[in-house]
Parts: C-alpha cells; structure tokens; sequence
C-alpha cells in the first residue's frame, strides 16, 4: 500500500533546523521536569508495599483515610482510585518488613466497617530489592545503548552510529519526561515500555539508515542532503503505515486495557509518536550535522569493491592452477 507517491521527493532536509530546533527544545524541556519534579518510582524501585481492593459500591475514600491515617502503621498510606469509582489502591512507601506478611488480613478487619469489599491483591518490595531492581534498570538501558553504538558502527559507518544514539537519546529522554511531567509510576512494566521504545526507534532508524546507505550506492545526486531526501521519501510509506499499525494497538490498549497497563501503555504511546518523527526528521539531520560525506563513502566502497575483485581473480587463478 503506497500513501505517498515514490516519485514524490519532500525537501525534509531544508527544514532540519526548525526540527533540530523542536527536538532541542523538547530535549532540555524534559530534562528540566524530571530533574524539578523527578520521576514517581513505583513499589517495584522504590519499595513498599501496595494493597488492591474492589467495593460492591463505590469506594468510600475519605472514611478509608480518616480510618488508615488512625493507625500508625498506615500513617503514610496513599489511597488512589484504581480505574473505577468501586476499585481502590492502597499504598505505602519505605520497608514493608514492619507490616509483616499479614498485610491484606490487617487491611480488612480496619476496613471492615466501610462496607462489602474484597482485598484482590498484594504487593510487597522491600527498600533493598527495590534498589537493586532501579540500578539493574539503568545498567540495561546503558548497555542496551552501547551495543546499539557497537552493531550500528560494524553495519554502517561510525557517524551513522552517533547519529542514531543521539536520536535514541532524544527519544528516551522525551518519553521519560513524558512520565514525569504526568507522574506515571514508574515500574518494571515502565522499563519493558522504554526498552521496547528503543528497539521500535532503532528498527525505524536503521530502515532509514539502509535506504540511505543504498541511496548513496545507486543515486547520481552527490549532495548528502539530496540523497536523505530521496531516502527518506521513499520510506515514508512504510513508516507511516507501521507506527500508525502501532500506535493504533497501542492507544487501543490505553483506552480499554485498563488500569493496570495504563502506564505501560501511555508510555508505548508517547515512545512511537517521538520514535516516528525522530526516525522521519531528526536521525538524518544528526547525520547531515555529523558532515557524512558522501563522496569519500563511494570512494571507500569502490576500493572495497575493488579488493573484492581482486581476490576473487586470485582465486579463480589458483583454483585453475595458473598461480
């Protein structure tokens, strides 16, 4: 399916410094919410202990409040609707070794005279394990990055690698400050979202990139910025067609997934919507910044293409028994 012309060249390039410009201000803007407002690491990273319950009617908040805050124990309890009017949770930050293993019986009896509920689940980290999961986190992320540098450079050309780190980079940082700015707690399924963004925002990189490095090959054009203008327009359909794909699955999951993937999929949402347009308007400006020049690529290429030919000549002599 073809939603642009191939034939149609679209002067993306003649506009990098407008995009530059956004994606900059989109950059530090992020950057700036979550070092003043910081992230709202879930129990996963933060430790604690989280207490799900569904009323038969809907939750009565403030007498559960007035009712926890009585009692020493849940003095620091946060009480949130949990997707309904009816469905609650409970949660309480620092060690949850103090609220022993009995957490989800002591929650019914002091809830008891609220009315008919049932307490549905259970979650208890303990400030140590919550460390280590935070720490494991961003050890993934930054390795993830450094083999993402490694394979890109052995694939194409080390500027290519930088060029799509920085886009990577950029499109992190915009959905954690997304998650910042919102206060989405972040947890483990908060990490599999940024993880799988990366891999989504790299896939959509490297297809530009390949078509690029072709366009490089076959085009007569030997201006960089010509050439990534008739790279990039020629993946217009395809991209535009898979992130739509996407996102559609993806904002179906936000609306009717419930409460329990929302960040998830919040996440997802932002993640594809920045990954796209990165991927369209901002890796190929990083090249044309990182000053790619193409004509010294085609000369590295016909010198490879040349060794290339002459061993296969060698070969062929030895394997005749003329050498």
């Amino acid at each position: 399916m073809e939603i642009f012309k191939s034939d149609k060249i679209f002067d993306f390039m003649g506009k990098r410094l407008p995009f530059l410009a956004l994606s900059a201000l989109l950059f530090l803007g992020s950057l700036g919410i979550i070092f003043t407002k910081g992230l709202n690491f879930g129990i996963d990273f933060a430790g604690g202990t989280l207490v799900q319950v569904k009323y038969e009617q809907n939750a009565p908040i403030d007498d559960i409040r007035q009712i926890l805050q009585a009692h020493p124990k849940f003095a620091n309890a946060s009480i949130t609707e949990f997707g309904t009017p009816q469905e609650i949770v409970i949660r309480i930050s620092g060690s949850s070794t103090e609220l022993g293993n009995d957490i989800g019986d002591t929650v019914h009896t002091l809830l008891d005279p609220t009315g008919a509920f049932e307490v549905r689940r259970v979650d208890m980290v303990g400030p140590k394990v919550g460390d280590e999961l935070r720490e494991k986190g961003i050890m993934a992320m930054s390795l993830s990055l450094l083999v993402i540098l490694a394979y890109v450079s052995f694939r194409f050309e080390w500027r290519f690698a930088v060029a799509s780190i920085l886009a990577l980079i950029h499109d992190v940082t915009i959905a954690i400050g997304a998650l910042a700015l919102f206060q989405v707690d972040v947890n483990l399924d908060i990490l599999a979202a940024i993880l799988t963004i990366m891999g989504y925002s790299l896939n959509d990189t490297i297809i530009v990139f390949d078509r690029i490095r072709e366009g490089i090959n076959t085009s007569k054009e030997s201006k960089l910025l010509l050439v990534i203008n008739e790279s990039v327009s020629r993946t217009l359909s395809r991209t535009t067609l898979t992130s739509l794909t996407t996102f559609f699955v993806v904002v179906t999951l936000f609306v009717f997934g419930g409460e329990i993937i929302h960040g998830f999929a919040f996440t997802m949402v932002v993640g594809i919507i920045v990954g796209t347009y990165s991927s369209i308007f901002v890796a190929s400006s990083f090249l044309a910044q990182l000053k790619f020049s193409v004509n010294n690529y085609r000369a590295r290429e016909a010198e490879k293409l040349k060794k290339q030919k002459e061993k296969e000549k060698m070969r062929a002599m030895y394997e005749k028994g003329t050498v």
